[in-house]
This record gives C-alpha cells, sequence and structure tokens, in this order.
C-alpha cells in the first residue's frame, strides 16, 4: 500500500513539477496586461471623481467628434482600399503594375506628418494661395474666399490618406485568392461589371474588408498627433488635456476607459459581423482571377483613380517636405542626431526584446500542457488595440509608484537616493513599445512556429536535445526569416508611435517622432522636416516588406 502511494506522489509531483516555459509565457502575459488593468482600476478608484462633470462638459464633445471621425475615415477607406485592390487585382490599365505597389506607400507616411504637409500646403503662405493670390492680384485674407484648413473634416481627409493601405492589403488579398471561375459564371449569366462586384467579389471578401476597417478604426481612434495640430478634441487629447493640464489621474483614466470601450465594441463589432460568414474554395484546380484590359478612356480613369490616393497620401507630403529640406543646417543640428540615436536605441530595444518575448510565449504555450497559458495569449494582443495613450496612463502611474518604493527603499537601508531608476530613464517607453506592439511579435511567431513540421522538434527531442536546446536548433533557423520581419515591423512602429512616447519619455529626451511634432506645433515644418524624412526612410523599409511578401 505505502508503495501505490510512494508511487501516486511521484506521479502528482511529476505532473505539477516547475515548468520554466509556462511560467515564462504566464509572466509575459501578466506583463502586456497589467497597463491595462492598471486604467481599469484607476478609472473605478478615482481620488476625486469628475466623471459627472466630464458628463456634463465635454464628454459629449470628445465622444462626438472621436465616433464621427471613426465612421468617415472607416467608410471612405473601405472606399478607397476596395476600390483600388478591385481595379488592381480586375482589370489592366496604364500603370497598374507600378500603381499596385505604390498604393502601399502612404503606410510610410505618419498620419501627424501628413497633417503638417496639407497645411504647409494650403495655408495663406502656402504654395496653393500664394499662387491665387498671384494670379488674381488679390491682397489679402478677406479678399477672397478659402476653405478652413484646420477642420476635422480635413482630419478625415488625412487621416484616409495614411490609413486606407490597412484595407487595400487585405482586400487585394482576398481578390487575388478568389476563383477565377465563379466570375466566369456571373460573366455567362448577365452580371455587368458593378453586378459581379456587388454580387460576387464582395461577398467574398467582405471579412478581410471588414477587418481591415476594424484596425483603421482602431488606429482612428489613437491618434494623436492629427487631431491635435487640427484642434479637434478627441478621447485622446483629453486624456492628455484631464490628466496633463488639469492634474486628475482618475479623470484620464475614466476617458481611457471609454476609448477602451470603443476598442472592445469595434473588435466584437468585426467578429459577429463575421460569425455565421464562411467561405472556403477548392483545394486544387482553382483557376486564379485573370485581369481584363480596359478600353483606352477607362483604363485612364482607373489609373487616375489608383493614383489620386498614392498622391495625397505619399507624393504630396513628401513634397512638401523635400521643399524644405534643403537647408544643410537642419541635417546636421545636434537635436537631430540626439533624435536619431535615442530612436534607434528605444526601437531596437523594443524591438528585440518583444520579438523574443513573443517567440518565447509561443513556444511556451506549445510545449505546455496547462489551460491558463493558452487562455491568456489571445488576449496578450489587446495592447496593439489600445491606444497609445491609455497604455501610457497604465504604465506611467504603476512604473513610478515602483520608482519610489524601490528609492525609499535604498534610502532607507543608508545609501544615496538613486532617483527614478524606470521612469526617469528610457525603461518606461521600451515597456510601452513592448506591450503595444507584441500582438506583432506573437502573431508572426505563432504562424512561423505553426509551419515547422511537428516530426522535427520530435526527432530532436528523442536525440536528447532539450527544449531549448530544441529552438535554438531546429525552429530558429527554420523562422529565421518571419523573425526578421517582425523585428523590422515593430521597430518601425516604434519609430512611429507619437503618443505613448509624449507620455513616457524622460526630459529633454527626443525621438523622430516627438521632434516632428514639437517643431511642427511651433509652426517650425523646415526644422521638423528632416526628422520626418528619417521616419517615412524607415516606413519605406516596411512598405518594401509587405510588398515583397504579399507577391
Amino acid at each position: 500500500m505505502s508503495e501505490q502511494t510512494s508511487q501516486i506522489f511521484a506521479a502528482n509531483a511529476k505532473r505539477v513539477r516547475f515548468d520554466p516555459w509556462s511560467v515564462g509565457a504566464l509572466m509575459i502575459a501578466v506583463l502586456v496586461l497589467i497597463p491595462i488593468v492598471a486604467v481599469i482600476w484607476f478609472a473605478l478608484t478615482p481620488t476625486e471623481n469628475i466623471w459627472p462633470h466630464l458628463m456634463r462638459t465635454t464628454l459629449p464633445r470628445y465622444l462626438g467628434n472621436t465616433v464621427f471621425l471613426m465612421l468617415w475615415v472607416g467608410l471612405l477607406t473601405a472606399m478607397v482600399g476596395t476600390g483600388a485592390a478591385w481595379l488592381v487585382v480586375m482589370y489592366r490599365f496604364p500603370g497598374r503594375n507600378l500603381l499596385q505597389w505604390a498604393l502601399l506607400m502612404p503606410l510610410a507616411v505618419p498620419a501627424y506628418v501628413g497633417a503638417y504637409a496639407l497645411v504647409d500646403f494650403l495655408e495663406f503662405a502656402g504654395p496653393v494661395q500664394t499662387a491665387l493670390r498671384d494670379l488674381t492680384g488679390w491682397q489679402t485674407s478677406r479678399d477672397y474666399w478659402f476653405p478652413a484648413i484646420r477642420t476635422r473634416e480635413a482630419a478625415v481627409i488625412v487621416l484616409t490618406a495614411a490609413l486606407y493601405p490597412y484595407v487595400y492589403i487585405l482586400a487585394r488579398a482576398a481578390f487575388r485568392e478568389q476563383s477565377g471561375a465563379a466570375y466566369e459564371v456571373a460573366r455567362a449569366l448577365g452580371a455587368g461589371p458593378f453586378a459581379r462586384f456587388r454580387r460576387v467579389g464582395l461577398p467574398l471578401a467582405r471579412p478581410a474588408i471588414a477587418a481591415g476597417v476594424a484596425v483603421v478604426m482602431m488606429e482612428t481612434v489613437n491618434d494623436f498627433g492629427t487631431v491635435d495640430y487640427f484642434a479637434v478634441q478627441t478621447l485622446t487629447t483629453g486624456i492628455f488635456s484631464v490628466w496633463l493640464q488639469g492634474g486628475n489621474l482618475g479623470g484620464a483614466a475614466q476617458l481611457a476607459t471609454c476609448v477602451l470601450a470603443l476598442i472592445v465594441f469595434l473588435v466584437t463589432l468585426e467578429k459577429l459581423s463575421r460569425r455565421k460568414s464562411r467561405f472556403f474554395g477548392s483545394a486544387r484546380g482553382q483557376r486564379p482571377v485573370e485581369p481584363t484590359t480596359l478600353p483606352r478612356g477607362w483604363g485612364l480613369v482607373a489609373m487616375v483613380l489608383c493614383a489620386v490616393p498614392v498622391i495625397v497620401g505619399f507624393l504630396l507630403p513628401i513634397g512638401v517636405l523635400m521643399t524644405h529640406a534643403f537647408d544643410a543646417a537642419q541635417w546636421i543640428a545636434p537635436g537631430l542626431r540626439r533624435a536619431v540615436w535615442n530612436t534607434v536605441f528605444v526601437g531596437g530595444v523594443a524591438a528585440v526584446l518583444t520579438v523574443l518575448g513573443g517567440v518565447f510565449m509561443v513556444y511556451g504555450v506549445r510545449l505546455s500542457r496547462r489551460r491558463l497559458p493558452r487562455l491568456l495569449m489571445p488576449v496578450t494582443a489587446i495592447g496593439y488595440a489600445a491606444p497609445g495613450a491609455v497604455l501610457g496612463l497604465g504604465i506611467l502611474v504603476p512604473l513610478a509608484a515602483t520608482d519610489n518604493f524601490v528609492a525609499d527603499s535604498i534610502v532607507s537601508m543608508g545609501f544615496s537616493d538613486p532617483g527614478l531608476i524606470m521612469t526617469g530613464s528610457a525603461a518606461a517607453l521600451i515597456l510601452a513599445y513592448i506591450v503595444r506592439f507584441f500582438a506583432i511579435a506573437q502573431g508572426t511567431a505563432d504562424a512561423a512556429l505553426g509551419r515547422v513540421a511537428p516530426s522535427l522538434p520530435m526527432a530532436a527531442r528523442s536525440l536528447g536535445r532539450s527544449a531549448g536546446g530544441t529552438l535554438r536548433a531546429v525552429h530558429l533557423p527554420l523562422v529565421r526569416a518571419s523573425v526578421g520581419s517582425a523585428l523590422l515591423l515593430v521597430f518601425v512602429d516604434c519609430v512611429k508611435e507619437l503618443p505613448a512616447t509624449l507620455l513616457l519619455r524622460p526630459f529633454n529626451y527626443d525621438t523622430l517622432a516627438t521632434r516632428v511634432h514639437a517643431k511642427a506645433s511651433l509652426e517650425n515644418i523646415a526644422e521638423a522636416a528632416p526628422a520626418a524624412i528619417a521616419i517615412v526612410l524607415v516606413g519605406l523599409c516596411a512598405v518594401a516588406l509587405l510588398a515583397r511578401t504579399s507577391r
């Protein structure tokens, strides 16, 4: 009996033995989720509850402007992205081969850079109004009418031009994966071009389009630079105002909770919209869509329609920036050099740690037989949906409390005050980037490790390799390209991130994004141009990667 009992205890001990991979995956999940939990806690336990005051005064305006931007930007990006994808996949026209890749280029230009360029181009002293006065002889702004530039309608145009590629990429892939036979049948039944789009192409591509529009709406909620420059008061700008100007953490957290509620609503709506939609293609023998050559007149129309988003979203901002980029002194300014170094440092460290954490977590969950890590892994993607301002709020306050506790403990032991170790350095900023973009690394690692044949790691383990040795010897060489892509994408997003950087950077610590924002806010586009061009060049690397992987 005692022997049987000892065997049972041994078996139980074996089952519950310490698993570093599961524990590590669990710790990473907790680290990513802490900022979101902190924001909700601050909202529920405010020191001074100003929620009734917000409800009576500013919240309706913040919420109204946010919903206005979400709906209009979502609608316009759906139209532009889906329409451009349909044209380049289904038809041949002049410039098609160039435009299908050029339509990705606005991804390299952050929306706030496009906003600065548009205002510089259309303002009173800009080239458009200057040329108009030269042609007509008008002298002052009272001599003629010109539409206001810094409005929420202009913000819609800028955000649409910057964000439509999210819809375009997914819609183009969905149209390319459809069977050409379905369109041939529709054509044989008398369906014209618009009917084929409405009855065949659009229903089949709807899940992809809905996913792209959901991402666009989340990015619209996250935007700070554009709406701040255009003086459009949204929930994101409200977080900055209530916290930094009003000094009320609880009120800012309550606004941040409203933003989180909007994000959850968008994600839920996107899931429900395709809950009952199931589209399958045949496993083999599926003929791809064969593009139709358009007549010359219609071909020129298609070329112009596809060229307009590229002009507004990429060529116009680049052209405006280049007109201010010929001052050599701005390219060697000490502030620019420091901003470049700071950006490369925090972005590079954050990208490496994010990708390592993503690979570790996915691999640990795959090894683990426990349910909790598997349940938490999808939840860690919420950081990508949460705006940078929300994450900044959820990270700064807990880290500041930790810094103060550590400093007080060290001083109480008789040592000198170490200062703010995390919030006084770039550590808080790096942590925000990790939380914000962890979903990119996790998704890429999950997809890449899922393509590794199970027999390969099983063979390595049977030959005596440990779990870590199998990861190094088998998995990493096979997923090296995907890991490199994830590193680049995370780095590019870190370079472009503005709201979290503004909240969490140490004093006198500029990155390229904050330098552009600071100089443009002072109406000094000439000093902002070199940093903005550097951001665009980094973004073009990501666009080139996307173009390569989507061929």
